[in-house]
């Protein structure tokens, strides 16, 4: 029994179809589509594959705590490189 579902234009399959059909999950990447990938019976989605070109790595905000997190260290406070690289 295969387990093949196309919602808008994400094809989604069971990690089991994903094994057995994998070459056509490679054509459908090539057309730039993407894939979900369901787990178990209740059919989990699991993660989504998508084509290289659509994919991004996302950049991280620096200062998004800014105002709502701070830390503060003792004047005192000493540590030499050397104790820093053996924590």
């Amino acid at each position: 029994m295969s387990f093949i579902c196309y919602v808008t234009d994400m094809k989604t399959m069971t990690v089991a179809n994903l094994k057995a059909d994998f070459s056509s999950v490679i054509d459908d990447l090539k057309n730039g589509d993407e894939v979900i990938i369901e787990y178990g019976k209740r059919h989990e989605k699991l993660a989504v594959i998508v084509p290289y070109k659509k994919y991004k790595k996302s950049s991280r905000k620096i200062g998004i705590l800014k105002g709502k997190a701070s830390f503060q260290m003792n004047a005192d406070f000493k540590m030499s490189d050397e104790d820093l690289l053996n924590l």
